[in-house]
Order: C-alpha cells, then structure tokens, then sequence
C-alpha cells in the first residue's frame, strides 16, 4: 500500500509540477512580450486614459463643453480653469476632455471603414488572383496615386462638412494600405497546407477565407489599425483645422486649435493645449504600435 501511494504521489507531483509549464496560448505570449516593452506600455497607458475621459467626460469635466462665460474670456491657467479659457470663456481642460471622445470615434470608426473594405478586396484580390486580382489592384493603385489628405479634403468638400462625413472621407483615403497589407497576407497563405486541407473536406471559399486566412492574416492588420488611428486622427484634426471637418461648437481638437491661432501672440494657451493634446495621442499610438508590431513579429520571438 505504500508503495502505492508513493506512486500516486509522485504522479500527482510530476502533474502539479507540469501545470504551469503548459505551453501559452498565441496572445499571452504577445502580451508576455508587450509587457517587457517599456515604451509599448507607456502608449497603452496614454491610450488607456484618453479611452477613460472620453467614456467619463460628463463626470470628470468640470464644464460643459459650450459653457459660456463672456465676461472670463482668455483667463490664462487658473484654480477655477485648469488650462485657461477660450475667447467665448469656455473652460479648455472641459472641452479637451469632450473632444477626446471626437478623436477616439473620429479613429476608430474611419479605421473599422478602411481595414472592413480594404481588408475585403485585399482578401478577394490575393485569393482569387488573375484578371480579378489585376482590375482590384488597379484601382487601389488608383487612389494610392492620390495623397489620402488630398483625398480627403476633395471628399468632404463633395459631401459637405460634419462628423459622419469627415469619418467616411478619412476611411477611403486609408482603404490602399489595408488593401495590399492584406493581400500580401493572403498571397503568402493561400497555397499553405491548412487551406489545401480545408479544401479537401469541402469548405467553400467564404468559409475558408474567413475562419482561416483572415485570422492568420491578423497581426499585420493589428498593427496597420493601431497606427491608422493615429493617421486618421491627424486627418481629422487637419480637416477641421482648415474648415472643412467638424464644425463649431462641437469640441474637437482640431477646429479648437484654428480657433486659437487668432490669438496665438496675445493668449498662447488657447492653441498650445489642444495642439499637447493632439501630440500626446498620436505619440501615444505610435508607442502602441510599435511595441504591438514587435509583439507580434514571430522573429522577435525570445
């Protein structure tokens, strides 16, 4: 009997012991190795408090976003206005914090438009190949020709302005890059033999692009978003900044640097703060994408 329960010891032991050497899964080792990267997380924790501002704006903002106050016009950074006032005397740390919501949809929504259409013709394109692939890629070589703030601005000034219109110009001018990066993807996948088995069983084409290529094809596409939010948000800001984005009283950090370049010489703070807030966003996803593109590359793999 106690040998027997030697063994059963020792089995329990070896299992125990076994546990916490089970291999990880793909995305805890990418965030094993996010976690390793300093300046990686350093961007998460700026992307993760604008995420917190502009989900709590209503709680955390001092001021209404179109408070004014005309009488405490270009108070400079006090006790009662944390960065200052405009010239209507509205509080600049309330409308910053409105206007993140702005940039967050502004980037997010214009990337969902890109990566969705592009992701889909790249897709198409790389998969199916031949005069298909050709006629697909000319055309994205069409609007690649043309610069996408061009493309923008020429959209915008077609649809007029406004948010939903800013938010669908931004997204077509980025479709080209999802496009080829998901190609590429497809092209290098297609021929593996996971697909010839998928193939083998039966699976139709929709399915096999969909539950096989797309989700192998996704890295690539995780980093492109992160650093096309930061693309789409300059482009947003830039539109707005010359007239033709988001319009006026709505917060948004673009049109308020406009508004405060008027005053640049006399009231510095009216411009200078949205222009930190604008910087410290994309600086922000930049880290962020970097960090998930080293993540992710299997090269890199320690």
């Amino acid at each position: 009997m106690s040998n027997v329960k030697t063994v059963s010891q020792e089995a329990q032991a070896q299992v125990a012991n076994n546990v916490p050497n089970k291999k990880r899964g793909p995305w805890r080792e990418v965030w094993r190795r996010m976690k390793q990267n300093k300046a990686a997380m350093v961007g998460l924790v700026i992307i993760g408090i604008l995420i917190f501002a502009a989900l709590t704006a209503n709680i955390i903002a001092p001021y209404g976003y179109d408070d004014q106050n005309l009488p405490g016009r270009f108070q400079t950074p006090n006790s009662k206005h944390l960065l200052g006032t405009d010239n209507f005397g509205r509080d600049i740390f309330s409308r910053i914090i409105y206007g993140s919501r702005i940039s967050l949809m502004v980037g997010f929504i214009a990337v969902g438009i890109a990566a969705l259409s592009g992701g889909t013709l790249g897709a198409i394109a790389g998969f199916y190949g031949g005069k298909l692939d050709n006629v697909i890629m000319r055309m994205i070589d069409i609007l690649l020709a043309i610069p996408g703030i061009l493309l923008a601005i020429s959209i915008v000034a077609a649809l007029g302005p406004g948010l939903r219109n800013v938010m669908i110009a931004v997204g077509i001018g980025a479709i080209p890059g999802y496009a080829r990066i998901v190609r590429a993807s497809v092209l290098s996948l297609r021929d593996q033999e996971f697909i010839e088995a998928a193939k083998a069983v039966g699976a139709n084409d929709f399915r096999i692009i969909t539950k096989h290529i797309i989700p192998n094809s996704m890295a690539p596409i995780i980093v492109q978003a992160t650093l096309g939010v930061a693309n789409a948000i300059l482009a947003a800001a830039g539109l707005s900044f010359i007239g033709l984005g988001i319009q006026p009283p709505t917060p948004e950090w673009g049109a308020m640097l406009s508004s405060g370049r008027n005053y640049i010489r006399d009231y510095p703070h009216i411009a200078t703060f949205p222009g930190i807030a604008i910087m410290i966003t994309i600086f922000g996803l930049n880290l962020l994408g970097d960090g998930l593109r080293d993540a992710l590359d299997p090269r890199l793999k320690s």
